[in-house]
């Protein structure tokens, strides 16, 4: 079952995120109190409460918002006071569409069939049905299954450097809308 994130989520977000960086899915900076995850974990926390991030366009130099939809998962229908176990968040991409820009599972829940779920929720949203690149870390033991999960949502790897495998996802062009 899936939820919209927001800001008392952080907390599990962090622990999750943290736990995936020593594992290898996220970068291993974040795994620890250093300058880089003080600033993420800033900009996440800021993403949470408003939904946006605030960053410099690269070529202008300008100021911009990015919409950072997210949201999180537990692994049953019940969750009464339980916590969630995963989430995945979004961000909008360059050009239209979004990026499956971060997601993760507890780990006691994996190689369970809970990640697959997750993803299946995940992509069957609204911004999910819109995305068309996903980023996986190439030094998470995951990154072989996550592969798999994602080319039978329709990813293709199309690039790879020595961190990370990006996938596309071809979106379909609707009649007259080409430029």
């Amino acid at each position: 079952m899936l939820r919209p994130a927001h800001i008392g989520h952080l907390a599990m977000l962090r622990s999750l995120i943290r736990d995936g960086a020593r594992e290898g899915g996220f970068p291993p900076e974040l795994a620890w109190d250093s300058a880089e995850s003080v600033r993420f974990f800033g900009e996440l926390k800021q993403a949470l409460k408003s939904g946006y991030f605030v960053v410099e366009d690269r070529d202008s130099g300008e100021m911009r918002t990015v919409a950072v939809p997210g949201y999180v998962y537990w692994a049953n229908e019940m969750s009464g006071n339980e916590p969630p176990v995963g989430f995945g968040l979004f961000r909008a991409a360059p050009g239209g569409g979004y990026e499956l820009w971060l997601a993760g599972l507890e780990g006691a829940l994996r190689g369970r069939g809970h990640g697959r779920t997750m993803l299946s929720a995940l992509f069957d949203t609204p911004t999910g049905k819109d995305t068309r690149y996903v980023r996986v870390r190439r030094a998470s033991r995951y990154a072989d299954a996550v592969a798999t999960l994602l080319e039978q949502h329709g990813f293709t790897a199309t690039r790879e450097t020595l961190q990370e495998t990006y996938f596309v996802r071809a979106m379909p062009v609707e009649p007259g809308t080409r430029r």
